[in-house]
């Protein structure tokens, strides 16, 4: 089964980041938060690769071309460049990455129409190119199969990036909650897709494969949802880029399935992300 990143956008809420690079090659403990998704989905055996460039896409070229290069020690011969040895081989060596070009500025729903020669006839799953989460692939493939359906999108409950200000009907304060964890559920992408998308894209590319596509076949009822209940963190801004680093760092992150040194006891999840959360600076809101 092959997995399609989305990894065109121009990722303007971290422009402090993406002024100079795509927003998945920023780099979360020293490897671009793509790597780390990679390497979450092929710890399931889901190793094939597409990926939707756009945006400063060749450096997410120039990366994968250059891949033994950008992580391993290597030594070179000056004057003969072609004799390089590449020392403690990386492990990502049955790994297969198409990089596909699907346009600068073209929406998501675009993105996945363009690249439908490299899944043709086949279940794929397609997600975005900047969050980690811990979801149970295997577990998400079993209910979307079961489902019987087109699409199934993986929905989470984010934790509140707002204090809550609870009252009584006075209007008297009760109590304060910091951030808590809200109770819709919303989109996490994550997604599986049957072959017979791509009947719902034809000439998308302004338009978000959230929106009408999506729709479309939530009309037909052929649309489900997997609830996920456990980490999710997408990277919109520098506040959230922090956030990835700090668990990173901590050895607190649970997208990390590949290194259980990393990640950390389940139960444990939400509470350590709210601590971490709470231990970044507040950033202010610009005066108008």
């Amino acid at each position: 089964m092959k997995v399609v990143l989305l990894a065109g956008g121009l990722g303007t809420r971290l422009r402090e980041e993406t002024e100079f690079r795509p927003k998945p090659m920023v780099e979360v403990g020293g490897k671009p938060i793509l790597w780390h998704l990679m390497k979450f989905f092929s710890a399931y055996g889901l190793t094939d690769f597409v990926v939707c460039a756009g945006y400063k896409g060749e450096q997410i070229k120039e990366y994968f071309l250059n891949y033994a290069a950008h992580n391993n020690d290597f030594t070179v011969t000056l004057g003969r460049p072609d004799e390089i040895t590449f020392h403690d081989a990386h492990q990502e060596s049955d790994w297969t990455v198409t990089v596909a070009d699907t346009g600068p500025t073209t929406l998501t729903a675009g993105r996945v129409e363009r690249i439908e020669r490299y899944v043709r006839g086949e279940r794929f799953m397609v997600t975005y190119g900047d969050g980690l989460a811990d979801v149970d692939l295997p577990a998400l493939l079993t209910h979307h199969a079961a489902q019987g359906v087109e699409a199934t999108v993986t929905t989470v409950r984010p934790l509140s990036r707002f204090g809550l200000v609870e009252t009584d009907e006075r209007g008297i304060v009760t109590r304060f909650r910091e951030k808590p964890q809200m109770t819709e559920w919303v989109n996490a992408g994550f997604f599986v897709f049957e072959p017979s998308i791509f009947g719902y894209l034809r000439d998308s590319d302004d338009v978000m494969l959230e929106h009408e596509p999506l729709a479309r076949v939530a009309v037909r009822g052929r649309l489900a949802t997997y609830r996920h209940e456990g980490f999710w963190q997408p990277m919109d801004t520098a506040r959230e880029h922090t956030l990835l680093n700090r668990l990173w760092d901590a050895r607190e992150a649970p997208w990390a399935v590949w290194d259980p040194s990393r990640a950390p006891r389940p139960a444990g999840v939400v509470d350590e992300l709210v601590a971490v959360r709470e231990s970044l600076p507040t950033v202010q809101a610009p005066h108008r």
